[in-house]
C-alpha cells in the first residue's frame, strides 16, 4: 500500500455547496486537517458535511458554525481524524457569497 500526503484547496466558497475533497478510486483517505477561513468583511457561518457515497448518507461535521472576521475554523485537526472511503466527499457551504477559503490535508492510501 502506498501512502501519500496531499492537500486540496478551495477558494471563495459561497452559498452553493462546494465539494472541496473527493476520495479517488481505490483509495482510503484519512483527513488529518481541515481549516476554513473567513475572507469576508463580516462574520460568516459555515456548514461542513461529509457525504458517504456507499451508504447514500450525508452527515454534518459542523453546522452553522460562526467564523469571525479574519478568523478560521478547524473542524478536523489535532486529535480528531476522519477516515473516508472511495468516493466520499467533503462539502462546505457558507451563508455569504464568496466568503470562505478551505484547505483539507489528507493521507491517501492506495
Amino acid at each position: 500500500m502506498a501512502n501519500t500526503f496531499k492537500n486540496a484547496v478551495s477558494s471563495a466558497i459561497g452559498t452553493s455547496q462546494t465539494s472541496v475533497y473527493t476520495v479517488p478510486a481505490s483509495t482510503t483517505s484519512t483527513v488529518i486537517g481541515l481549516t476554513v477561513a473567513n475572507r469576508h468583511s463580516s462574520a460568516i457561518t459555515v456548514d461542513v458535511v461529509v457525504t458517504d457515497t456507499s451508504a447514500s448518507a450525508s452527515v454534518f461535521i459542523v453546522k452553522a458554525a460562526t467564523i469571525p472576521v479574519g478568523g478560521a475554523l478547524v473542524p478536523i485537526g489535532g486529535d480528531q481524524k476522519v477516515v473516508l472511503e472511495t468516493g466520499d466527499i467533503i462539502k462546505i457551504t457558507s451563508n455569504t457569497a464568496s466568503s470562505a477559503d478551505a484547505i483539507v490535508s489528507v493521507l491517501e492510501q492506495t
